[in-house]
């Protein structure tokens, strides 16, 4: 049905999209258990509550994405989790301890609910920065060097800052009355912190990469891609326009933020991707290098045409369901 390089693109495409949804949902309720008080217990019951729904299924992208990069890439999988098997076996531990301590918090004894609230807190937290830290090594092109090492653990505290600030975006969204005032103000800080990570990654990229600078300054491909990073700073400038004004009269707006921080991980996404295509391990192998026989790609996709439909309309369906303010927290 498909050539051997289309098929690479489309699979390519499939991942990349996959990771991106990844970032955007389990990113916002990672950013949550970043944020989640451990002395109010109110608030933590409703934060914890604002991303019940959703939680456990937006993992399914990032399954999802892997088994791709798996199926459909097996030599690049090969590579990159031979670099990064510890914060891989660290991101899996992290996810497990998340799991556990969602159900725990529910069924322990009172006195023993804060210690499942920090560890909620604790696995949230070192699942984005180990993500962080996979997504530093990566730009480095898994060099085994001390800057590539300081770059990726300052990356795992810049993904750690955007998903908090994603997270505190979508409880403005979710949350009324004391708990939204504190969400503005935390989505404010780790706003900022969010836009010094990006602009880092931005500028090291290019420096580090001759490929990257080559394809970002070569003209006239300069004038169609720059519109992208000044579109991603005036979303951070309206972003902090918005919550100057929050909590305004009736909720009005309440959701603009977090579109704008949809937006950002959404464009910065596209700029890496821009960066290293087609190359999916850094300056080592591109898509068609590494990319399963046709005939099993070909065979492959039918289920992708499938599956992927499926999880997109289960999703839209759970959040449709669930849409609105925050509501009482209750185990079923």
């Amino acid at each position: 049905m498909f050539e051997a390089n289309s098929l690479a693109v489309i699979f390519v495409s499939l991942m990349g999209f996959s990771i991106l949804l990844y970032a955007i949902l389990d990113g916002y309720d990672l950013g949550v258990g970043i944020l989640l008080p451990l002395t109010q217990k109110d608030d933590s019951d409703t934060m914890i509550a604002s991303i019940g729904p959703f939680w456990d299924a937006n993992e399914t992208w990032l399954v999802l994405a892997i088994g791709l990069l798996l199926i459909a890439f097996p030599a690049a999988h090969s590579h990159i989790f031979k670099e990064l098997y510890l914060p891989t076996a660290i991101l899996l531990i992290s996810l497990v301890l998340r799991g556990v301590a969602f159900d725990f918090r529910a069924k322990a004894a009172f006195s023993h609910k804060a210690t499942w609230n920090k560890v909620f807190k604790v696995g949230s937290l070192l699942a984005a920065m180990s993500q962080g830290y996979m997504l530093g090594m990566y730009v480095m092109g898994f060099e085994d060097t001390l800057a590539a090492y300081i770059f990726s653990l300052l990356s795992a505290f810049g993904v750690a800052a955007a998903y908090a600030y994603i997270g505190a975006c979508w409880l403005i969204m979710k949350t009324e009355g004391a708990l939204q005032v504190q969400a503005v103000n935390w989505a404010k800080k780790t706003g900022v912190l969010c836009f010094i990570g990006v602009v880092a990654v931005s500028a090291v990229n290019p420096l580090i990469n001759p490929d990257v600078y080559a394809k970002w300054f070569a003209w006239p491909t300069t004038l169609y891609i720059l519109p992208l990073p000044i579109m991603c700073f005036a979303l951070f400038v309206y972003s902090q326009m918005q919550l100057k004004l929050l909590p305004a009269h009736n909720d009005i707006g309440c959701w603009r933020p977090f579109v704008a921080a949809v937006v950002i991980f959404a464009l910065c996404f596209f700029g890496l991707a821009f960066s290293f295509f087609p190359y999916i391990v850094p300056g080592k192998l591109t898509i068609w290098q590494s990319a399963a026989a046709p005939e099993s790609l070909s065979f492959i996709l039918w289920g992708a045409i499938i599956v992927v439909p499926v999880i997109i309309s289960y999703t839209v369906f759970s959040y449709r369901v669930f849409w609105g303010k925050v509501q009482e927290l209750r185990y079923h």
